[in-house]
């Protein structure tokens, strides 16, 4: 029959009792409550900044594509046989060619700089979601030699212009005259209007036909890139080396994660230092376990002398603490993952309770382009910060467990 070693039952059995000090039993429960706050805290803060982590890749995503391939000084000569090619590629979902340039728009006395997108309307929806973006128009209003041209919301807001109006494109690329190189000029109608809800797309973003910016930007019969869609958009590194293996060609070769680098670097940053912050909150309520453990043992030194004289060793009263103050940090640890995978779970339920109950929005969609709180639960950080409560508890329990260990049997029992 299996006989559970006495450290453990004596462990369980401390932790269990009504002590005679109820100060001592106080400040383990305010641990305890501490370590599960610090937990549950943590749990649903990483959740969230996932949410918003996510959130705004998908509005980056869904007005670009993943991946991008170009030729030298970005001019991509017949695109139509690499379409071809690339589509037969097994990860490839999609594919569009486009031309991205930088122009200026003009109407009356507002000016602009906006970077220009040409784009095939046809192909556009394979590698981008900018259809379910337009709030006026459509994309296939944009039509070959009409000369149409697709605002963001707050561009066209900014220059006051509305469906139908014209605005005036001044190009770079110059041409020769008997006066010297003068700007290209174009004049476009306004055929839609899109909110992508990212004040970089909104704000300066114009669209117009791939067949019109050809003229305009004097590309002749080439495109700027042809830009695709992976099934996974975290494998493009993988994806490269597939293309680079199939494809004889040289190309250059452009992905998400480089045009958005710093800014996705820096949400990532921000998430690790929340996590360190956070964390000091279990670390304080590890150190209220110090001081419990310590309380404990100067209360026991009766009962730990008589183990003693029983023939118990010295590690064996050291682990009999480690365990009383391992149980107190995991059922913290429990109750605080518990908490957290909960809120983090119904955060869009307990949010618009909040507000209703407050009477105020924490996030106006007037104000921000994000009016929910998002919530994206990963069970990676969700076992990352029980591991570190754990831990804490066990660097918290081994200093009153050593102090346990080298109780001496006399000077204890002197005045018993």
């Amino acid at each position: 029959m299996f006989r559970a070693p006495f450290e453990l039952l004596l462990g369980f059995r401390y932790t269990r009792a009504k002590r005679r000090n109820g100060f001592i039993s106080f400040i383990t429960f305010s641990s305890m409550i501490g370590i599960a706050l610090g937990v549950t805290a943590l749990i649903t803060v990483m959740s969230i900044m996932n949410g918003f982590q996510q959130e705004l890749r998908d509005r980056i995503l869904g007005m670009t594509a993943h991946m991008t391939l170009t030729q030298r000084d970005d001019r991509l000569y017949d695109w139509q046989d690499l379409y071809e090619r690339v589509k037969q590629q097994p990860n490839v979902l999609g594919a569009a060619p486009n031309i991205m340039e930088q122009g200026m728009l003009t109407r009356g006395e507002d000016v602009k700089g906006v970077a220009v997108r040409g784009i095939l309307p046809d192909y556009e929806n394979q590698v981008a979601d900018i259809e379910s973006k337009m709030v006026m128009g459509s994309l296939q209003n944009l039509k070959p030699k009409e000369y149409g041209i697709i605002l963001g919301g707050e561009l066209a807001a900014s220059m006051g212009v509305a469906m139908g109006d014209k605005v005036t494109l001044i190009a770079p690329q110059g041409s020769f005259s008997p006066v010297g190189i003068v700007p290209r000029i174009k004049r476009l109608t306004v055929v839609g209007i899109f909110e992508a809800g990212m004040h970089e797309y909104d704000s300066g973003l114009a669209i117009v036909h791939l067949e019109d910016a050809q003229k305009i930007f004097k590309y002749d019969d080439a495109v700027g890139g042809l830009q695709l869609k992976i099934a996974d958009m975290f494998k493009v590194h993988e994806v490269r080396h597939q293309l680079a293996e199939s494809l004889n060609q040289v190309l250059y070769v452009r992905d998400w994660t480089q045009q958005h680098a710093n800014f996705f670097k820096a949400i990532e940053m921000e998430k690790r230092m929340m996590f360190i912050v956070l964390a000091l909150i279990i670390m304080v309520a590890a150190f209220n376990i110090v001081s419990t453990m310590v309380m404990v043992v100067t209360d026991k030194q009766g009962d730990i002398a008589v183990l003693r004289t029983l023939g118990a060793s010295p590690m064996s009263v050291q682990w009999m603490f480690i365990i009383q103050g391992l149980i107190i940090g995991f059922s913290g640890a429990v109750l605080g993952l518990l908490g957290g995978v909960s809120l983090s779970l119904n955060i869009d339920v307990i949010v618009p309770f909040i507000e209703n109950l407050l009477g105020f929005k924490f996030f106006p969609a007037d104000v921000y382009y994000i009016s929910q709180v998002p919530s994206k639960l990963e069970w990676s950080d969700v076992w990352a910060v029980s591991g570190v409560a754990f831990l804490l508890t066990l660097l918290a329990t081994l200093y009153p467990a050593r102090k346990a260990s080298k109780v001496h049997p006399a000077e204890a029992l002197r005045y018993e």
